[in-house]
C-alpha cells in the first residue's frame, strides 16, 4: 500500500535532505513547495505575504495531483511545511482522501542549529530561497509541535 511522507521541521532543520532520502528508501515521488515555488513564480515570492498567496494557489493543484499519485498506488514524500496545525490538517486530509497510510517525519532541532545552519545554507546560494534571520524569527513563532492527538503518526528524527 503507498504511503504518503510528511515533513515538519523549522527552517533549516534537514527537511529537504531528509524528503531526498525517504525518496530513495520508499521509491517514492518528491514533490518540493520550494521547487514548485521557484519554478511557478520566479521573482514573487520577496515575502511572508507573497509565499502564503502563491502556496495558497498552488494547494488546489498539488492537492489532486498527490491523491492521485496515491491512488495510483505511488509513494510521495511532499516537502511542504507540515509546521502549522492547519498545514498539518490539509496535510492529513491528502492521505485521507487518498484511503492510504501517513508518517509524518518530525524533525526535532533547536532554533541555535537551524540559525546556523540557514545562515551556511544561504552563503551556499544553492537553495531557492535565502529567509533571513528576521523571516527566521516570524515564521519560527509560528511553528507548534505535532502531536498524536491530532490523528497524526509520527516519526521523530534527532541529530
Amino acid at each position: 500500500m503507498p504511503t504518503l511522507h510528511l515533513l515538519c521541521g523549522k527552517i533549516a532543520s534537514g527537511k529537504s535532505t531528509l524528503a531526498r532520502r525517504l525518496v530513495a528508501e520508499h521509491r517514492a515521488i518528491l514533490l518540493s513547495e520550494d521547487t514548485w515555488l521557484a519554478q511557478l513564480y520566479p521573482g514573487e515570492v520577496l515575502s511572508i505575504a507573497d509565499y502564503l498567496r502563491c502556496a495558497q494557489r498552488m494547494r488546489g493543484v498539488v492537492g489532486p495531483l498527490v491523491i492521485d499519485l496515491l491512488k495510483s498506488g505511488v509513494n510521495v514524500v511532499l516537502d511542504f511545511p507540515a509546521n502549522t496545525l492547519a498545514n498539518r490538517e490539509w496535510l492529513l486530509s491528502l492521505a485521507h482522501s487518498g484511503q492510504v497510510p501517513h508518517c509524518l517525519h518530525y524533525l526535532e532541532l533547536d532554533d541555535a542549529t537551524c540559525r546556523a545552519r540557514l545562515h551556511a545554507r544561504n552563503a551556499g546560494g544553492e537553495h531557492d530561497f535565502a529567509a533571513t534571520d528576521a523571516e527566521f524569527d516570524l515564521i519560527t513563532r509560528h511553528f507548534c509541535v505535532p502531536s498524536e492527538a491530532e490523528g497524526l503518526v509520527i516519526e521523530v528524527h534527532r541529530p
